[in-house]
């Protein structure tokens, strides 16, 4: 079970590189909390609970590396969100920018979506 708790723990610090590329403070946020959670469960011995934590650990790095992502502030005062292939069903409101290399997802501000529609 040694080996698959460490790859269990390798695939959460890849997932969360992935996620969070380029934005320090919440990698080293997420290696402190994955490596918390780890060192908090060192003596488990029962094999069922470990099973379910290696169950909890798989879903955490799936979850992290699908459901979750980060926009950026634009020029224009909006954020974007950088899109990384595959994607199953492109959002409809893709544009292209010189500064990603995938494509950026246009999020309305709250101002915009405040502004009754005409």
């Amino acid at each position: 079970m040694g080996g698959e708790a460490l790859n269990a723990y390798r695939a959460l610090l890849r997932a969360t590189r992935k996620s969070f590329a380029g934005d320090t403070v919440m990698l080293n946020s997420s290696a402190v909390e994955i490596r918390k959670h780890f060192e908090e469960n060192r003596n488990v011995t029962s094999q069922s609970e470990i099973q379910g934590l290696l169950d909890s650990a798989r879903e955490a790095s799936n979850f992290i590396s699908n459901m979750i992502v980060q926009a950026k502030l634009n020029s224009r005062g909006g954020y974007g969100i950088v899109l990384s292939p595959p994607l199953e069903r492109p959002p409809s409101e893709v544009k292209p920018s010189k500064e990603h290399a995938g494509g950026t997802l246009e999020i309305p501000s709250e101002e915009i979506l405040k502004t009754p529609a005409k």
